[in-house]
């Protein structure tokens, strides 16, 4: 198959396989065949191999020459490296986002992911609560305006989600999170550089030391 099929089955393995990292169905540390993970998703090697090396791109499979596909662990010290380099770019994002003197309707997407943290964590839904926090930051980051920003946190974004996926029922109910977000939104909607991205790198630092700390005590990164 060539064109745009081709291309369509390809993206639709790496979704298919995204989830089933997510979910836990393929296990930190388990190896695959290319053939099993394709007779698994109903389609020929060829798609499932593209697939597997975008996936390598990202971090979350080794792709290893005739010995198949290896699902990779979340490590301590890689989310440390990780959580490091998000805290100085988005707090640089806040602190454009404040200096850019945003209307209160420009506002609202960052305001609206806030309310449903908050409405998340009421009914005590944490899966939806990690989805609003991924829209705050991603959000966050589009309204500091630097695109090359937006592209590098994007890229390290599967791996933040998957260790707070295997963390997520573990670390105490996030509501200090709720709390810096609406801090930072505070300082973003008036305008105040200096705040916005001194709150935000407190927050970011205090996500690392807990989500770093459950990997490690939990030993999470081998199972």
């Amino acid at each position: 198959m060539t064109g745009a099929g081709a291309t369509s089955n390809t993206q639709r393995a790496i979704k298919v396989l995204r989830d089933l990292i997510f979910s836990g169905d393929l296990s930190p540390g388990s190896d695959h065949l290319e053939t099993e993970l394709a007779q698994r998703l109903g389609m020929s090697r060829t798609p499932v191999r593209e697939a597997a090396l975008s996936l390598q791109a990202q971090g979350l499979v080794e792709v290893r020459p005739r010995r198949g596909i290896r699902v990779l662990g979340v490590s301590p010290q890689d989310m440390r490296e990780i959580y490091d380099v998000l805290t100085v770019l988005e707090s640089h994002a806040a602190e454009q986002a404040a200096e850019r003197a945003y209307a209160a309707d420009q506002l609202l997407a960052l305001k609206t992911a806030i309310d449903e943290m908050d409405a998340a964590l009421a009914r005590d839904d944490r899966a939806a609560w990690a989805r609003a926090d991924d829209a705050f930051h991603r959000e966050l980051v589009r309204l500091g305006g630097n695109r090359r920003i937006e592209a590098i946190v994007a890229m390290m974004a599967d791996q933040v989600r998957r260790a707070r996926a295997l963390t997520l029922y573990m670390r105490p109910s996030p509501v200090r999170s709720n709390a810096d977000h609406r801090a930072v939104f505070a300082a973003i909607a008036a305008g105040q550089p200096g705040q916005a991205r001194a709150l935000h790198e407190s927050h970011r630092r205090a996500a690392r030391d807990m989500l770093v700390d459950l990997l490690a005590r939990h030993r999470l990164q081998r199972l």
